[in-house]
């Protein structure tokens, strides 16, 4: 099997070559644990989760998400609280895997936690310094930038739009405004950890690459994030690892998912619009969910709206319709088609497209026993993406029929046969039974019931 992956480096699609052609190292930054986790927090889970089934197909994958468990968001939360900060961080980790688990993702082969990792991190900046590529400035240590020639390659930023898109404040203390710290003091009731520098806590970008050295060595196959992280988290990541690792690239293939914006209206606290996932597995399901963060090719923005999610039902609903007269159906081996869209750069429309396909041919069998062997290989596909997990009769038991759509694609069929064009007619019978009804043709036409 030939993976073609894009490349954040190259801007362009590239073959995937491993390190070890036997075995795949892949990191995927994980949450900052200090609320409940909201949609844009699950689509980077759910297409690395694709992405992991696609890989364990061929090689064996060590798959690293970390768990940030020391933030200032995270202090100000259990302050806000009147809590310990193992309170907050414990509570909304269990949050964040019990809703990945919900919308079907795996658990990563590792999950690491930032606090346990700190006395790698302060191995890597004594080692900075040790190379002159960081210093110490009244208790905090940054990061030196000018001792990097190729800061900037990954985001491809001009030094105007570095400055700018930096989380980092303008400091008196700093030799260059572009430094970034990798510790920072720790007073009063702010938590921290003995350093050579003083007590203090490490600076956001420095924990990523810590753990992804301790348990994926210093140059990975594959790190992936969203799209928000590839400056300036990703950037100083890669600026911190290869010069402690003497200008050995941090990964060899950088995988960035795109932003989810409401209605064309960015996605944040600010707007108000953030949608928990909690909130949202009360209204829909959870393969609704993952169905329409898959609906998009995972490089694109997803435009969050009532339609998406309508359509993805009716999508899920024609995929079960045709199997709901066989219950509960064994995987069997995906097609090769369905294989090869997922190895085009993880082409998740152009895999549905697939799924579909074979959904039609189950529906057009010529006997029981090709029907069953479809039905299996449908079921085997989709699993592919996480989909077709529930019994199809249990995917159907709450759904209300929509009579007035009934009735319109009834008179369409109609309309079809009439005009001999018995392939339409055959479609939108296939599409009114996804609805959860059955057609019975009779003398004074056709009469339907719910299945």
């Amino acid at each position: 099997m030939k993976i073609n992956l894009y490349n954040s480096i190259t801007k362009s699609k590239e073959l995937f070559v491993p390190i070890d052609p036997k075995k795949v190292t892949m990191y995927v930054c994980g949450p900052t644990v200090y609320s409940f986790p909201h949609i844009g927090n699950a689509r980077g889970p759910v297409i690395f989760d694709v992405l992991a089934n696609l890989l364990r197909r061929e090689y064996q994958l060590i798959y690293v998400r970390n768990i940030t468990d020391l933030d200032d968001k995270i202090y100000q939360a259990a302050e806000e609280e009147g809590v310990q900060i193992s309170e907050i961080t414990q509570r909304y980790t269990k949050i964040y895997q019990e809703d990945m688990n919900a919308l079907g993702v795996r658990d990563p082969d590792i999950e690491p936690l930032a606090t346990d990792h700190i006395a790698e991190m302060i191995e890597m900046i004594q080692g900075l310094i040790d190379k002159s590529h960081a210093y110490e400035s009244q208790g905090h240590v940054f990061f030196s930038i000018d001792t990097f020639d190729d800061y900037g390659f990954l985001s491809n930023r001009s030094e105007e739009d570095q400055i700018s898109g930096t989380r980092i404040k303008p400091s008196e203390i700093k030799k260059n405004q572009k430094d970034f710290v990798l510790w920072k003091p720790s007073t009063g009731d702010t938590p921290g950890w003995v350093s050579p520098w003083g007590f203090g806590r490490p600076g956001w970008h420095l924990e990523c690459s810590a753990m992804a050295k301790k348990y994926l060595g210093k140059t990975l196959d594959i790190h992936g994030g969203g799209s928000d992280l590839l400056f300036p988290h990703h950037e100083n990541e890669c600026a911190q690892s290869m010069c402690s690792h003497s200008g050995k690239p941090l990964a060899n293939y950088w995988i960035h998912n795109g932003m989810i914006d409401f209605d064309n209206v960015k996605m944040s606290k600010s707007e108000g619009n953030l949608l928990l996932i909690r909130d949202l597995l009360k209204e829909i399901g959870t393969e609704v969910i993952r169905m329409a963060f898959l609906t998009t090719h995972y490089r694109k923005p997803i435009n969050w709206n009532d339609a998406l999610i309508t359509d993805s039902e009716k999508k899920l609903d024609r995929l079960y319709g045709s199997i709901r007269r066989l219950g509960k159906v064994s995987p069997g081996e995906p097609t090769e088609e369905m294989i090869n869209a997922l190895a085009d750069d993880i082409n998740t429309p152009k895999a549905l497209s697939e799924l579909f396909a074979i959904a039609k041919r189950v529906n057009n069998a010529k006997s029981e026993n090709e029907y069953k062997q479809l039905a299996s290989t449908l079921i085997g596909s989709a699993n592919l993406l996480g989909l077709m997990n529930e019994d199809a009769e249990k995917w159907f038991e709450n759904i209300d029929v929509n009579e007035a759509l009934v009735d319109r694609l009834l008179n369409e069929r109609e309309a079809a046969r009439s005009d001999k064009d018995f392939e339409k007619a055959d479609q939108i019978r296939q599409e009114i039974e996804s609805l959860g009804v059955s057609i019975e043709d009779g003398p004074d036409g056709p009469i339907w019931k719910k299945q």
